[in-house]
């Protein structure tokens, strides 16, 4: 099943996958909601996931049909390859994610190794995972149980960097800054940027 709120891309889509040998198209979904009705009445082996879409987002109709239909495997296609869609769309079950620059042997590549219960990424996608664990193993323990993002925000905000500049560096929505940002400082137990710096700097998070 193709899910993208694109007409063109996901009549595209229908087409190219039409192609590939052993594999049939059961349904398109134009937004995530639809995705998982139809998920729910076709019950697709692969759905090929969108992530920004009206209604309901790809992460959540990722989310919903993997609790509902565990056979039901996901393989995001995106534009977008930041972190936050990558991770966001891991935690919610997907099993590939691919971009949507992606060739048709790609494309098909990832549809056969994903149906048999295997996972599949872009090469982009899985050097920033790699990148990801590699910044983990680097940063242990850190304090308050601030996650590795919030971590990120900090070290900027100690930088002197504006929200807007922290989203544009890390690939985020302005609104996932504000929320890394209420959450850091909660665990962190200051109230303003200025008290974050010195915690940053007293946690060895920054320097001069």
């Amino acid at each position: 099943m193709v899910a993208d709120d694109q007409t063109v891309v996901r009549e595209g889509l229908v087409l190219l996958l039409a192609l590939l040998p052993d594999v049939e198209v059961v349904g398109t979904a134009a937004d995530g909601e639809q995705a998982v009705a139809l998920t729910d009445v076709l019950k697709p082996d692969v759905v090929l996931m969108d992530l920004r879409m009206p209604k309901m987002d790809g992460v959540e109709a990722t989310k919903r049909i993997r609790a509902a239909h565990p056979a039901t495997e996901i393989v995001v296609l995106s534009t977008y390859s930041d972190d936050e869609s990558v991770f966001a769309a891991l935690r919610a079950g997907a099993r590939g994610y691919l971009t949507k620059d992606t060739d048709a042997e790609s494309l098909a590549r990832a549809i056969a190794v994903v149906a048999a219960g295997q996972a599949q990424f872009a090469p982009q996608v899985q050097l920033r995972m790699a990148e990801a664990m590699t910044e983990q193993t680097r940063r242990p323990g850190l304090p308050d149980g601030l996650t590795p993002r919030e971590a990120e925000v900090l070290v900027l905000i100690a930088d002197g960097r504006s929200n807007a500049e922290i989203a544009k560096g890390l690939h985020i929505s302005e609104a996932t800054v504000k929320s890394h940002i209420n959450s850091l400082f909660a665990k962190a137990g200051v109230r303003d940027r200025a008290q974050a710096v010195t915690y940053a700097f007293r946690h060895g998070l920054a320097s001069a």
